[in-house]
């Protein structure tokens, strides 16, 4: 019997020889440009010209970033950093840092605006998101609603954390629905009464003589803020007589200050 012969093609072996050629020569590169890449950036991790000398700061008051001179420009990790500024100054809602070669940090921030104070052991501002911070002025000087009876809901508050607690989101809601209103976005929110969601009622300011208290309860706000603006704009010859208007129910109750009850 005759052996069958395995003859491999002609230059076979040349082009495997040549492939394994390629491979080590592109280790050999790419170790080479990996240790001039790695020596480069130690040079600059330790040159003197790449220290920051300065931080420009941009709409923000009395914050010291001074901590950040002297280090590599290269070195810092800008998101680890932000983070920690937010964390030490939480009346702000944004915070960017930009490296400006050689040696400068470029730090741009965004305040928190309050929409709301939190009536606790002591006021605290909040933002349309539920976020609390401290108020930078005296309550009196903000002119802004208060959101009353969440001492029970709200134990050791914390700057800068958001609570979404149901009370604290319908109240808000409110006041964002108010102040989109046409009839109402020019009357001032007094206070409003959180300490039950059902019977949540809102203190309107410049209605009345003193101010005009409205139940809302806790859904339908939109419709219930649309048809409290027709009420009024309805009632506003009667409106200094009126004690409370509830909207909790199907119709709307209006109770009036010469109106005794039995």
């Amino acid at each position: 019997m005759r052996k069958n012969r395995i003859n491999s093609r002609p230059g076979t072996s040349k082009f495997w020889r040549l492939i394994s050629k390629l491979v080590i020569l592109s280790i050999i590169i790419f170790l080479a440009l990996f240790f001039i890449i790695s020596y480069i950036w130690r040079v600059f991790r330790a040159s003197d010209y790449f220290k920051i000398a300065g931080v420009i700061t941009k709409d923000a008051e009395s914050i010291d970033l001074t901590y950040l001179k002297g280090k590599n420009i290269f070195s810092i990790d800008l998101k680890r950093e932000s983070g920690y500024i937010l964390e030490s100054f939480p009346e702000y809602a944004f915070v960017t840092l930009s490296r400006v070669f050689p040696n400068r940090v470029f730090a741009y921030f965004i305040k928190r605006r309050p929409t709301a104070l939190i009536k606790l052991y002591k006021y605290f501002a909040v933002d349309e998101e539920g976020v609390i911070f401290n108020p930078q002025n005296l309550p009196g000087e903000l002119e802004l609603p208060v959101i009353d009876g969440l001492e029970t809901r709200i134990f050791g508050p914390k700057p800068g954390k958001k609570y979404n607690i149901k009370e604290l989101v319908i109240a808000l809601n409110i006041i964002k629905e108010l102040r989109k209103s046409k009839g109402l976005k020019n009357y001032k929110i007094k206070k409003i009464d959180a300490v039950n969601a059902l019977s949540l009622a809102v203190f309107i300011q410049d209605i009345g003589p003193e101010f005009l208290e409205v139940k809302l309860g806790a859904d339908n706000i939109r419709y219930k803020i649309a048809l409290l603006g027709g009420l009024i704009t309805a009632a506003r010859q009667d409106i200094g007589n009126i004690k409370y208007i509830d909207l909790r129910f199907k119709d709307p109750v209006i109770k009036f200050n010469d109106v005794k009850s039995k």
